[in-house]
């Protein structure tokens, strides 16, 4: 794991080395929605490799209907076009749904199938227990300023198996930061790139170690808390309090789109407002209430077990009462 840039430009480094198309396996299999910057960049870098995003870039869609993807969605587009797939790029937790996607199956199927994989973990990473080594995932990227509460622009991480970070043979962009610190500083004296045998030698330059300081806080209090297991156990009891609620209000005014199972969700769940949507999400920010909006009509609500209460879940469910 190395702390390094941000999402976006870890995203690009790491495709720099686990995505080399070739002429008969150059798609990447994504799902939708994915996130935009994701798309952006995946698109650009298909595009610097010669290919065309519109041959190039597959995407497992929810049923019609439906708002989140089936498994055997995932399966049936490795199965159709497996040999053609260079790399799948999954997110932990959907953006805009907040799907948890099952990392290990997705990552076996991929793999067997001759595809490299790699996770966006932004809304996952301090949301939901993740065993990256374990599930044999190549890599991963994420942010900071989500779960992990360290601000936006927060020094983002990425991860990359102990397989590929410890053979020196891959292609990657190198920088002097990623060199074996034992002639880093010989510099001039031994100019030739040695990659430290770890997920640092993706990294370009020095970090800025004043913008790591809030990941450090940040930890610290995970630790405190600790660690991800009661944290999941009390995030699973509040979110599954805020759905009860919610179920109480009835399907007339809004739907959940996140799946109804613990397991496939974290600590968010994505209500449709089917009236006024905009004048609600006015409501809420009036009340003090920190959610988000996204177009056309969806509220993103994530109590976290770290500092919400199930009282400011209950008043959440409050407002949204009011709101028919």
């Amino acid at each position: 794991v190395v702390c390094m840039n941000s999402l976006t430009v870890n995203l690009h480094l790491m495709m720099a080395t686990f995505y080399r198309p070739t002429k008969s396996r150059f798609k990447i299999l994504m799902e939708e929605p994915a996130f935009p910057s994701d798309t952006y960049a995946v698109k650009s870098q298909i595009a610097h490799h010669g290919f065309h995003p519109n041959e190039s870039l597959l995407l497992a869609r929810p049923e019609e209907g439906e708002f989140t993807v089936r498994s055997e969605e995932i399966e049936d587009m490795l199965e159709k076009h497996g040999d053609e797939i260079a790399l799948v790029l999954f997110a932990g937790v959907n953006f805009f749904t907040g799907q948890l996607f099952d990392i290990a199956k997705i990552t076996a199927a991929a793999q067997q199938r001759g595809c490299l994989v790699g996770i966006d973990l932004a809304h996952a990473i301090g949301n939901v227990p993740l065993s990256l080594h374990d599930w044999n995932v190549d890599f991963a990227v994420w942010c900071s300023y989500k779960y992990l509460n360290s601000g936006p622009g927060a020094v983002a991480g990425a991860f990359v198996h102990e397989r590929h970070a410890t053979n020196r043979e891959l292609p990657r962009f190198a920088g002097w930061w990623g060199n074996d610190p034992a002639t880093r500083f010989r510099m001039h004296l031994q100019p030739d790139f040695v990659p430290v045998l770890a997920a640092d030698a993706w990294a370009i330059s020095n970090p800025p170690i004043l913008s790591m300081a809030p990941l450090r806080s940040s930890f610290a209090i995970f630790d405190e808390a600790g660690g991800m297991k009661p944290l999941r156990k009390r995030s699973q009891k509040l979110t599954g309090y805020l759905q009860f609620l919610l179920d109480q209000l009835g399907s007339e005014s809004f739907t959940v789109i996140t799946p109804r199972a613990p397991r496939e969700r974290g600590c968010q769940l994505s209500v449709l407002a089917h009236e006024r949507p905009q004048e609600l999400f006015a409501n809420l920010e009036a009340a003090n209430v920190k959610c988000d909006f996204r177009e056309p009509n969806v509220i993103r609500a994530a109590p976290t077990p770290l500092y919400n209460t199930f009282h400011e879940v209950w008043r959440f469910a409050q407002i949204l009462s009011g709101h028919r």
